[in-house]
């Protein structure tokens, strides 16, 4: 295994982050400081990260987490906000959220400890979805709206990709819910802004073939064996 993978499954680090370390100096295998992280190594190399070995790789895990508004999704914050890793008890295992949910955005988030698993989930060329319910002020949708959601909208950072739109509770409802496969920053927010309406509430109910399924603002759930392949499934 190379030597920045083996730090990933370790819990180190991602593996972007893991490579930092390694061209840093900071890993040693055998008693010497390695920088080149393809470097190949195993559980018998001798692999320490500040002079401190490491055991080998933590067992992967992934959470489902209902991300309330509020909580930030990022493993810390230097503003002492709540983050969602302090919603799930990691017992020692180094846990970071698989892509982002602004801070007024609530809903579904997977957090994990498996680097490879979250980079390809979050990577544009699998075109995970991701559904969202969102409520919308202004005027009630026209139909035109609904139109330019579902073909694509022009952003300053270029159109989207069609969506998948449907009204949610009768023809003067202002409750969208939106599939999307792009991870831009804030998208469906801004989506919905370049059609006329401003979002009010948004709640991610959707990622991949996992729902919300109820589970309660602030909670959380490990997911199966089964939810787990049906999500590297995805990425293939």
């Amino acid at each position: 295994m190379r030597l920045a993978k083996y730090l990933a499954h370790a819990g180190v680090a991602s593996r972007r982050s893991a490579e930092t370390l390694i061209a840093a100096g900071r890993v040693s295998v055998g008693g010497e400081i390695v920088t080149d992280p393809a470097r190949d190594v195993d559980e018998d190399s001798g692999v320490a990260l500040d002079g401190q070995p490491l055991s080998g790789p933590e067992p992967r895990v992934l959470y489902a987490v209902n991300k309330p508004v509020g909580v930030v999704s990022t493993a810390r914050d230097t503003h002492g906000r709540r983050t969602v890793i302090q919603l799930v008890p990691a017992g020692g295992l180094r846990l970071y959220p698989v892509g982002r949910l602004d801070v007024d955005s609530s809903g579904l988030i997977l957090l994990t400890n498996d680097g490879e698993l979250a980079n390809r989930l979050t990577h544009p060329r699998f075109e995970v979805p991701k559904t969202y319910r969102a409520r919308l002020g202004g005027a009630p949708i026209a139909r035109d709206a609904l139109r330019a959601l579902r073909e694509g909208v022009q952003l300053e950072d270029g159109p989207t990709a069609p969506a998948r739109v449907r009204r949610v509770g009768g023809a003067g409802s202002n409750v969208l819910e939106l599939t999307i496969h792009e991870g831009r920053n804030r998208q469906v927010r801004r989506m919905c802004q370049a059609v006329g309406h401003p979002v009010l509430e948004l709640e991610r109910v959707g990622f991949g073939p996992l729902a919300l399924d109820g589970l309660a603002p602030g909670a959380h759930r490990r997911l199966t064996d089964a939810e787990v392949e049906r999500l590297r499934a995805l990425t293939l």
